[in-house]
């Protein structure tokens, strides 16, 4: 009874972000907009943000090297299982991905797909505001649209400072976690507290320290930063291919902005990956840099299908393919 509540409230979150994003449009005019893009960068936009795919495949092989061994063809696969999940129920897909990898390798746990998942999250939203904080330098602000970007700004300094908080928080468990792992283990030896939540907690504490030696280790910090500014930079791309199929004069920079007020959208735990709230941050986004609402509703529409659609393609292929 509480998870069909818990769904319907998401459907109603949902219906209330597509109302609020698509009242007041002339969708004569969107769909016009639609017809009008150019193919070509929508399929190159595509083609890149499925590069992405790949290059979060290998980096996940890096956070998992001091944990097991992996190949990049079963993350691969995990990897475009998970944003399918994503494009189909919303975030909850999410745990999707740390269930399928131990499916295909027996080699890795589950705990260990979800200890370098997020890690990994830590270094995406580092990059993202990294990426999002640059392209603030140089915004433009538009006429009337003053009190948004101030909003905007406020939002990202907080996003900046929550990150490093966390950052240097998980370089001093990387640092200190034996004697956290024993003061846990002193702490919680006591006969009201269940063996089994004890060591469902002490294999944790362990396996996220062992995970974290990439945070130690000044080769695998490399690595795993390279892959992910390569990551953002294949979503940074299609962002400005897709505003460039429809004609509109922003340039990359603008781009980086519109991305990552689309990233902020995405984290909507909606059903349809974020349906309605990515559209609406999107369109936004684009609203502030001075595009006309049919234009940005349009472009909106066609990003969120080449952020999150290349993906099931690449499911099914991969599910057609004997193992």
């Amino acid at each position: 009874m509480r998870k069909a509540l818990k769904y319907l409230f998401l459907i109603l979150l949902t219906a209330a972000f597509v109302w609020y994003f698509a009242r007041n449009l002339d969708w004569n005019e969107v769909t016009e907009n639609l017809r009008k893009a150019n193919i070509w960068y929508l399929l190159a936009a595509a083609a890149i943000i499925c590069l992405g795919y790949f290059l979060r495949s290998i980096r996940w092989q890096v956070l998992l090297a001091p944990l097991a061994p992996s190949n990049v063809r079963d993350l691969f696969a995990t990897t475009t299982v998970g944003f399918t999940a994503i494009f189909l129920v919303g975030r909850a897909g999410e745990i999707l991905r740390p269930m399928w990898l131990p499916m295909l390798d027996k080699r890795i746990r589950p705990s260990y797909a979800v200890i370098t998942i997020g890690v990994e999250r830590v270094f995406d939203l580092a990059s993202l505001i990294c990426f999002f904080s640059i392209s603030l330098i140089w915004f433009q602000t538009r006429a009337g649209h003053e009190a948004e970007y101030a909003y905007i700004r406020l939002v990202g300094n907080l996003m900046a400072l929550g990150a490093v908080s966390f950052i240097v928080f998980l370089l001093i468990y990387s640092w200190r976690s034996e004697p956290l792992i024993n003061w846990f283990a002193a702490v919680t030896d006591r006969k009201f507290i269940p063996k089994r939540v004890r060591r469902l907690g002490l294999g944790l504490m362990q396996q996220l320290a062992t995970s974290l030696k990439v945070m130690t280790n000044a080769r695998e910090i490399f690595w795993v930063t390279l892959w992910t500014v390569a990551l953002w930079l294949a979503i940074a791309l299609p962002t400005w291919l897709v505003l460039m199929a429809f004609g509109l004069p922003l340039t990359f920079v603008d781009s980086i902005f519109v991305m990552g007020v689309a990233s902020m959208g995405s984290l909507v735990p909606t059903p349809g990956g974020a349906a309605g709230a990515f559209h609406a941050a999107t369109a936004g986004s684009l609203i502030l840099l001075g595009i006309g609402h049919e234009d940005a509703a349009a472009v909106s529409i066609v990003m969120h299908l080449v952020y999150f659609a290349p993906a099931g393609g690449h499911f099914r292929f991969i599910l057609s393919v004997p193992r």
